[in-house]
């Protein structure tokens, strides 16, 4: 939404009551959605979908950037489709408040982004910050939330413009293998490059 402004990367370290939030200029980005739109991308902002998939039906929904709270989950809220074979939430930044929002509707699994996997990782320890609410042992990949949600986090390709390096956290693209519920992933992982096994239940 914003174009990117100079900052002091230690203000990542700050506290975050003590942080008075910087923005550069406004960037063009209904022309960038709708040219995303008219190459076949569905925008999933503040609404609900069921995507027909290999003759599965997915049912999809998401929020806008709830980093910069922008979000507007009351706009999808209600259960999640049981009849879909999954449902899957889309928010780019995992704030927990919107994550506890699509596990009490039901849904299987939330794809996010926003942390760029820590960006800076010390070895033995992970990631400093995730520059979100989100605790830092789920800056990237899967992890559980709650009973029956999985969240995925990925780390990305970039860095932030004023930061342009990663240490200890390379750039990745995330390749999930989805399968059901009480069976074995054994031969979906033998079958994916070791640095995209991903496997969600």
């Amino acid at each position: 939404y914003y174009a990117p402004k100079p900052k002091n990367p230690a203000r990542y370290l700050m506290p975050k009551g003590k942080k008075k939030r910087i923005h550069g200029e406004h960037l063009p980005w209904r022309d960038l959605r709708a040219a995303f739109v008219e190459h076949g991308w569905d925008d999933l902002t503040h609404v609900r979908r069921t995507i027909e998939v290999a003759d599965q039906y997915v049912f999809t929904a998401g929020v806008d950037d709830a980093h910069l709270r922008r979000d507007r989950y009351a706009d999808i809220a209600g259960p999640a489709d049981r009849g879909a074979a999954v449902r899957i939430g889309v928010t780019h930044s995992p704030e927990p408040r919107v994550l506890d929002e699509f596990a009490g509707d039901g849904y299987d699994l939330v794809l996010a982004g926003h942390t760029h996997g820590g960006q800076l990782r010390v070895p033995g320890y992970g990631a400093l910050v995730t520059n979100c609410e989100l605790d830092r042992t789920r800056a990237r990949g899967a992890s559980r939330w709650g009973a029956q949600m999985w969240l995925h986090v990925s780390a990305g390709l970039g860095t932030s413009p004023y930061a342009p390096a990663r240490f200890a956290c390379p750039p990745e693209a995330s390749l999930l293998t989805l399968v059901p519920r009480g069976t074995t992933s054994d031969n979906h992982r033998k079958a994916a490059p070791r640095k995209a096994r991903n496997t969600v239940r």
